[in-house]
């Protein structure tokens, strides 16, 4: 770790993701967090993306359905034995009767974050293709063009089930015009193979982040230790754009009060020509000890000099970034 860099913000302002859509405010991944970012001012509306048994590429964050609709209530002969209910064990016309809902704890119904949006009112988990013909729409109608951040979910799951998922991604791209490295568009994926994959063998010139994790959150076998080295970093540089850090890994507040430490992760990525987009910010959860909204984006933003956050409020970033670029 390294004591606090001098305050430098990018010259360009940083990209606000919308992480999920706004999600602080509505249920993730609905239109209407997504049309609620784009109306708050997002430059990118995140689509964390998985499949359905019939092949259709759906927006939805996890692997399994018990956390964020009512899958047990419609389906419950449907759970496997490991107790849970899988996307992938549904066709899309299935997953189309559920209701998307905030997330919750399965073991007792208790919302994660309680303060946020607790109505049920029908939400519908939709398609990518759905998805993006909406941003457009929303992007032709206000004039105020949004870039898509599609995340290729756990790709070597698909893959040991019979299903390509990076392939029906960049194929749905494609059809909506995201084809080039200048196109309004980021792929990013946790797993270092596939990445490689998409972007040698399957030939994919968008703009590629890689994302990185803690290894014992098991999100793929990639050895995230090891990419945050500079060597990794150099290897990374090979063939993605960018990389998508947790803020822990950037800068940490070793106690109650105490200043902020950063490691070099920003600079050495920097380095070696790659943006760096952290996730995620939360109103709701800062990082442990962070004192406040501000002293999170002041660490990223001026002192660290990142080039883009996920946040779950685009309000707060941006009210953020308009006091360093008016």
């Amino acid at each position: 770790m390294c004591p606090s860099p001098s305050k430098k913000p990018p010259a360009t302002r940083p990209l606000v993701i919308a992480h999920r859509g706004a999600s602080g405010y509505l249920p993730e991944h609905t239109w209407v967090a997504k049309a609620y970012a784009h109306a708050l001012g997002a430059d990118c509306l995140e689509q964390d993306v998985v499949l359905t048994r019939d092949d259709v590429p759906v927006v939805f964050h996890d692997l399994v359905l018990e956390e964020v609709t009512n899958v047990a209530a419609l389906y419950p002969k449907r759970m496997r034995a490991d107790g849970h209910w899988y996307v992938i064990d549904f066709d899309y016309a299935e997953l189309r009767q559920l209701e998307v809902h905030e997330r919750i704890t399965p073991a007792d119904g208790k919302p994660v974050y309680p303060e946020r949006f607790q109505g049920k009112l029908g939400f519908k988990i939709q398609s990518l293709a759905d998805e993006l013909e909406f941003i457009q729409s929303l992007n032709r109608s206000t004039r105020r063009p949004a870039a898509v951040y599609t995340e290729v979910k756990s790709p070597a799951w698909h893959h040991a089930h019979g299903k390509d998922l990076s392939v029906v991604v960049l194929k749905v791209l494609a059809e909506f015009g995201y084809r080039d490295p200048e196109d309004a568009v980021w792929l990013q994926c946790f797993d270092a193979a596939e990445n490689v994959r998409i972007r040698f063998e399957l030939g994919c010139k968008l703009k590629l982040i890689q994302l990185i994790g803690a290894n014992d959150w098991n999100e793929s076998t990639t050895d995230y230790d090891a990419i945050r080295t500079r060597a990794g970093l150099k290897e990374v540089s090979r063939y993605a754009q960018g990389i998508g850090p947790w803020i822990p890994q950037i800068v940490t507040w070793p106690s109650v009060g105490a200043t902020p430490v950063f490691s070099s992760l920003v600079h050495d990525a920097h380095a070696e020509g790659l943006a760096v987009h952290p996730y995620t910010f939360r109103v709701d959860d800062l990082p442990t000890h962070a004192p406040n909204s501000v002293a999170v984006h002041q660490a990223l933003f001026e002192q660290a000099g990142i080039d883009g956050l996920f946040t779950d409020f685009t309000d707060v970033t941006l009210s953020y970034l308009k006091t360093l670029y008016p």
